[in-house]
């Protein structure tokens, strides 16, 4: 299947050749094109469905059952969530990291984001070692 972005397109403002950039939103790298003259702007359609998507996604508020296995707690994941990574193409499949963020607020990172530590975790432990030091 042929990509329309493979092809040259004119601004429809200028008529000037548009050249191809990456605009970064939410954690998505959307594929787009500018005009050099102007700087008017066309998302790759596949990209702006796709972002669209994770945004009709993340307006949601999924209930989801907590279980009991072993000695921890299980939480189910929505089908909907996984497949949305799934066709992200995140990988699930070895680490989770989670994190208590404030009372009764937990996140669940998958993914490659297992380096980055949350802002707010990070200034809760600097808090603690200040605390440590002061005593």
């Amino acid at each position: 299947m042929t990509d329309i972005f493979n092809n040259t397109i004119l601004c429809a403002n200028c008529d000037v050749k548009m050249n191809p950039i990456q605009i970064h939103k939410n954690g998505f790298v959307l594929r787009a094109i500018m005009c050099p003259k102007c700087n008017s702007k066309i998302i790759h359609p596949k990209d702006e469905q796709e972002y669209n998507n994770f945004t009709d996604l993340k307006k949601k508020e999924f209930s989801v059952k907590m279980r009991f296995v072993g000695n921890s707690y299980a939480v189910s994941i929505p089908k909907e969530l996984v497949n949305f990574m799934q066709e992200q193409e995140k990988i699930m499949d070895e680490m989770v990291r989670l994190s208590l963020e404030e009372f009764g607020r937990i996140s669940l990172s998958f993914g490659n984001n297992h380096n980055h530590e949350n802002d707010r975790v990070k200034a809760i432990r600097e808090l603690k070692e200040k605390h440590k030091e002061a005593d």
